[in-house]
Order: structure tokens, then C-alpha cells, then sequence
């Protein structure tokens, strides 16, 4: 795979995209979170939601096919 795609004839690195599908996954997790009541057990809630954002971005990274570090 390579490390762009195009979007109208405009080259989108693979990261960016990637950083938007994490940002929607990252707010449906982060609004269970929110309705379970778990931001209660968490010291810093914006500390914490970089955090899962980030394990996200990373997750997503690694399952992408023929993409690699």
C-alpha cells in the first residue's frame, strides 16, 4: 500500500486519514466511557482521552494492511 491516497487529484498522506478515523473512534469510546460513568476513576480525564487516542491512532496504524514503521 502506499503512503497516500488522493483525494480530488490532492496526495492525503495514509496518517492523516488514519488520525480522522481514530478521532471518530476514540469519541464513540470516549462517550461509552462517559456514560458508564467510568471518567469517575480517571485522575485527568484530558490526560486520559490523549492517551486513548493515541492507543487508537496506534491501533488502527498496525491493523492497516502493507503499512509498516
Amino acid at each position: 500500500m502506499s503512503g497516500e491516497f488522493t483525494v480530488y487529484g490532492v496526495f492525503v498522506p495514509t496518517l492523516v486519514g488514519l488520525m480522522l478515523l481514530a478521532f471518530l473512534v476514540h469519541s464513540g469510546i470516549s462517550a461509552l466511557l462517559l456514560k458508564a460513568g467510568a471518567y469517575r476513576h480517571v485522575w485527568h480525564p484530558p490526560l486520559f482521552n490523549l492517551a486513548l487516542y493515541i492507543l487508537v491512532l496506534g491501533a488502527l496504524f498496525e491493523l492497516l494492511p502493507g503499512v509498516r514503521a
